[in-house]
């Protein structure tokens, strides 16, 4: 039978489509191991020493700067728009965060495999407690402008992270003097910080600031050991950091949905509530969305590559800087004015 020019051209073609998705498959099996000899290839050459700091204060300088102007949008959404619903808010960025995965995906910038029962069972309980420590986080900034009780609880996220790391028997939990230092700082940001007062603080607050911290403490935690066990795989089935963190936004989306049902408002009620012939209102909404779908995926795939504490401390790095630097200047004027005097 004669093969025509077509025809070769498609098992050519069909061929490399074969060999390109295994090699991917491959790679992305490999991350973890490429990702380590990256890091130690850097950390070892002297010259480049300086790149990895420049990085790191950038990572850090973009997810402050992300965080601060997502706080001050909402600031003024949610109380001019009269918008206070968090689970419809949390619900709504997940499906954001899947939206732009799958449009990476469709446009081959990043390979996601379909959804693994087996990952996303283990993945169940991070998903849980990421779910309910969003509509927390959502919920005092919809209910307080201050949420002064929040605020003292983002320094100790590192300590209960590294607590958390040694409850979980991480294969690389963080060092003693790691451990020290950061006990250090987040002890002195939380007396800085309680110094200043506690004011207008809501009553379920006490309930609620303490629980997110530990929710999500716990889910960075859940992360990384579910991105341990996967070493323990072959290469060629273990998932990548997208693959992980694809399934664990699976997994949020079906545990907000489900408590957005159940939930007093329900969806009709809120969808009713929103302006959507206004444009300020999407402009609003929308950046909300986005800002918070990049600093929750700046934070889990910090977690899944470096370590959990490393995650907690970029979330909670621009509160440490902001207390730090209003000590230092505030004990600056006090011995400008004792001089003067």
């Amino acid at each position: 039978m004669e093969v025509t020019a077509t025809q070769t051209e498609w098992m050519v073609w069909r061929l490399k489509m074969n060999y390109d998705f295994m090699t991917t498959t491959k790679c992305s099996g490999r991350w973890r191991t490429r990702y380590a000899s990256a890091v130690r290839c850097l950390s070892s050459h002297h010259a480049l020493k300086p790149l990895v700091a420049s990085l790191v204060l950038l990572v850090v300088a973009i997810y402050a700067l992300g965080d601060k102007l997502r706080n001050f949008v909402a600031s003024i959404f949610i109380p001019q728009y009269r918008y206070p619903y968090p689970v419809a808010l949390s619900f709504a960025q997940v499906l954001v965060s899947l939206l732009f995965l799958n449009l990476l995906h469709a446009l081959d910038l990043v390979h996601l495999r379909s959804y693994s029962r087996s990952l996303g069972e283990r993945l169940l309980p991070s998903a849980i407690c990421s779910s309910i420590q969003a509509v927390l986080t959502m919920w005092a900034k919809a209910t307080s402008s201050s949420s002064n009780l929040f605020i003292l609880m983002v320094p100790l996220l590192p300590l209960v992270t590294v607590a958390f790391s040694f409850a979980l028997k991480l294969a690389s939990p963080p060092a003693s003097h790691i451990t020290a230092l950061t006990f250090i700082i987040s002890g002195t940001s939380v007396i800085i910080t309680a110094s200043k007062g506690l004011l207008s603080i809501v009553p379920l607050e006490y309930i609620y600031g303490p629980l997110a911290l530990i929710l999500h403490s716990l889910s960075l935690t859940w992360l990384a050991k579910v991105s341990e066990m996967e070493r323990h795989h072959p290469p060629d089935s273990q998932a990548s950091v997208f693959d992980i963190y694809y399934t664990q936004l699976v997994n949020q989306s079906w545990v907000l949905g489900l408590l957005w049902f159940l939930h007093p408002e329900r969806p009709w009620h809120v969808l009713s509530q929103a302006n959507w012939r206004n444009l300020l209102f999407h402009g609003y909404l929308l950046a909300i969305l986005l800002l918070g779908m990049v600093l929750s995926f700046l934070v889990g795939v910090v977690a899944l590559c470096v370590s959990p504490l490393a995650a907690a401390l970029l979330h909670s790095a621009r509160h440490e800087a902001e207390v730090l630097s209003n000590y230092q200047q505030a004990a600056f004027f006090l011995c400008t004015n004792k001089q003067t005097k």
